[in-house]
């Protein structure tokens, strides 16, 4: 048996809202682990053009991504929810083993299961080459977003 990882579905706008902000700071620790933990065992992902399935390929492909970009900081938006779904738009900024900096763009749709867990991620994503003097996520990448630092939305992206 799962444990439940709250809020639960079905969600309101409060805890749809409190379930991306959870998401993102899972995912600013940069943790494979931690962040598999959220999903169920065979969670479904298509992240870009990969398709696979449960928590092994869920920390595989997260050890991959986060060895590739460096400084990885993300900021994730409530889009829309409905009972068991949720759909954010998010941006993260990170530089690659040259030291261009990237902030992607992109979309996710989550649907989870009644303990709140995710069984299916997509996610559609473009990448931007930035200057270093542009970056927007400025925050120490030894954690998660500041409370009091602005959302997207507040950056104006």
């Amino acid at each position: 048996m799962a444990t439940p990882r709250p809020p639960l579905p079905p969600f309101t706008l409060e805890t749809a809202t409190k379930k991306a902000r959870l998401a993102e700071d899972a995912w600013n620790s940069r943790d494979p682990e931690r962040v598999a933990a959220a999903y169920t065992e065979d969670s479904r992902w298509r992240n870009r053009a990969e398709f696979f399935t449960g928590r092994p390929a869920i920390v595989a492909f997260l050890t991959r991504k986060w060895a590739a970009e460096r400084d990885y900081r993300l900021v994730k938006e409530l889009w829309a929810f409905h009972e068991h779904r949720i759909a954010v738009r998010f941006q993260y900024e990170y530089r690659d083993a040259a030291g261009q900096w990237f902030r992607a763009h992109g979309n996710e749709q989550w649907e989870f299961d009644g303990d709140g867990l995710m069984r299916r991620r997509e996610a559609s994503i473009n990448d931007v080459p930035i200057r270093a003097e542009d970056r927007k996520f400025t925050w120490p990448a030894d954690g998660p977003r500041p409370a009091d630092f602005p959302g997207l939305t507040e950056l104006g992206l």
